[in-house]
């Protein structure tokens, strides 16, 4: 009787390696489609639209401040004009997006 159980406790194989393995990688490679991959695409369309700014674009700041790009002081700064005969100087990573044309703010 002893000798089937030890028998049977032997027969037993090791475990494939890259199947241990398998459910980790299978996360990381939705994590990247779901999560990373967007990200470094919003990322890089942000990146074009701060460069892209120029003197008279309506832009929202990322404190959520509305204005017009009087203009462009240095390759990092801006002079915005929030209000009549109010400017302030603010820096191209302030920007959080470019306001379209055609709306009218209130």
């Amino acid at each position: 009787m002893f000798e089937s159980i030890a028998y049977a406790a032997g027969g037993q194989q090791a475990q494939n390696p890259i199947a241990a393995f398998l459910p980790l990688i299978l996360i990381f490679v939705i994590f990247y489609f779901l999560l990373i991959r967007p990200q470094q695409k919003r990322q890089k369309q942000h990146q074009q639209m701060i460069e892209s700014l120029k003197a008279g674009d309506e832009i929202i700041t990322s404190g959520g401040i509305y204005g017009k790009i009087d203009r462009v002081l240095d390759q990092n700064t801006f002079l915005v004009e929030i209000a009549n005969g109010v400017k302030v100087k603010l820096v191209k990573s302030a920007v959080s997006a470019k306001v379209n044309s055609g709306v009218e703010n209130k």
